[in-house]
């Protein structure tokens, strides 16, 4: 470890004793509030998102909860999922939609889940390849008519097929008059290796969490089309969930996990010097693996797309953003339940809010909340508007679901 580091490391962990907030160092650590497990591992996939997890065991945010986070890096989001319901992991860093689907036991086991707080909202991105770039396709307008004009097999790669990727990307290519079900050939790619299999030409595009799209473009094979912040302005994206037996057994180890990882968002968010600090750390191997230059960018909301064209997003990837973040609206769950069912992964509609209930784990998250002294909103619905222009607020998901013209057959 490099002296810089190891200063760097355990500055922030006196920073982390230091406590915030008013929370005293042990809270929620002693009598009848004791974590009944004080080793939690939490599985990760290396992307940018997974930084609050990380975060909070590199700051020491943990221990002042009574408990000790292990990441544990793992190579796919199938991977993720089985270590979850098998035991493996007793939590991760997972994309909202495969709770979901875990759940209801599409595309793999069935079993009871939870989702025990939001981690992030915004900062993922629709990639296209530079040759497709090079023929006119650089937004979801002008690739439809490249795809229009040069029939082939168009071929294109989220992460999971229940997850945030997938719904991102299927939304927009909608959003242009694609159907991914039927004008494009869909294939499940692990985030780490998107950039690889771009390189040697084994898709067209793809939708990925950061840094594997700005990657693409520092190496020249990619640029940047849209952002999913430009789909659906603070979507929710990956949550730390678990399963609903480990809820039931260490209810006090969840809500120490949730202040710790809450407390972590809370840093990264607080300034520029520690998203920078938060760069450094990440890029590491032993978490995601890349050039601090390819995270430290679009954390700070500074955009390229590849062509030459710069801006700066207010809307970038946030982890906590005054509490705003974390808060598991009942009608984040249910927005990706309608989509499983508009993209035939559902075959009939769910008890959308049933579902949403059961999974997201709302109480204990604003028993964790309040001792941070972080605000929770009043209603567990709240209303977006989406790059089509449909509004979503979870109040009729059926209808919602059915009522999109580009659809699974």
């Amino acid at each position: 470890m490099s002296e810089q580091r190891r200063d760097f490391i355990k500055g922030s962990a006196a920073v982390a004793a230091l406590g915030a907030a008013g929370v005293a160092p042990g809270a929620w650590a002693a009598g009848s509030d004791k974590p009944e497990k004080e080793e939690v591992r939490i599985g990760f996939i290396p992307l940018t998102d997974c930084a609050s997890v990380v975060m909070a065991s590199v700051l020491g945010f943990d221990k002042k909860y009574g408990v000790k986070i292990i990441p544990s890096k793992e190579a796919s989001w199938a991977g993720v999922r089985d270590k979850l319901v098998n035991g493996e992991l007793d939590m991760a860093h997972v994309l909202y939609g495969l709770v979901y689907g875990v759940h209801l036991g599409i595309g793999g086991p069935k079993k009871d889940m939870a989702v025990l707080m939001n981690l992030n909202h915004n900062g993922q991105a629709l990639t296209l390849s530079k040759a497709l770039a090079d023929k006119g396709a650089v937004d979801v307008a002008s690739l439809a008519k490249v795809m229009a004009a040069d029939k082939r097999e168009y071929t294109f790669a989220q992460t999971f097929p229940t997850g945030t990727h997938a719904m991102w990307l299927y939304y927009w290519l909608a959003s242009g008059g694609i159907n991914p079900m039927s004008d494009a050939k869909v294939i499940t790619v692990p985030p780490p290796q998107m950039v690889a299999n771009m390189r040697v030409g084994n898709m067209d595009g793809f939708c990925v969490g950061e840094p594997w799209n700005h990657r693409a473009i520092i190496d020249g094979i990619g640029i940047t089309a849209a952002t999913t912040q430009d789909v659906w302005k603070d979507h929710p994206e990956k949550v730390l969930g678990t399963t609903s037996d480990f809820v039931q057994k260490y209810p006090n180890t969840a809500r120490a996990v949730i202040m710790a990882v809450l407390e972590a968002g809370r840093w990264i968010d607080a300034g520029l010097q520690n998203k920078v600090k938060m760069a450094e750390t990440i890029a590491a191997k032993s978490y995601v693996n890349t050039s601090v230059d390819a995270i430290n960018q679009r954390i700070l909301g500074r955009y390229q797309n590849g062509l030459g064209k710069t801006w700066d997003d207010p809307n970038h990837m946030k982890f906590f953003n005054d509490g705003s973040v974390n808060f598991p609206y009942l009608s984040d769950g249910m927005w990706f339940l309608t989509q499983h069912k508009r993209w035939g992964l559902l075959k009939e509609h769910p008890d959308y809010l049933g579902v949403a209930r059961k999974v997201n784990q709302i109480e204990l998250y604003k028993e964790a909340a309040s001792q941070l002294k972080v605000s929770v909103p009043k209603d567990a619905m709240r209303k977006s508007t989406l790059i089509d222009g449909v509004a979503w607020d979870g109040k009729d998901p059926a209808k919602y679901a059915d009522s999109f013209k580009i659809r699974a057959a």
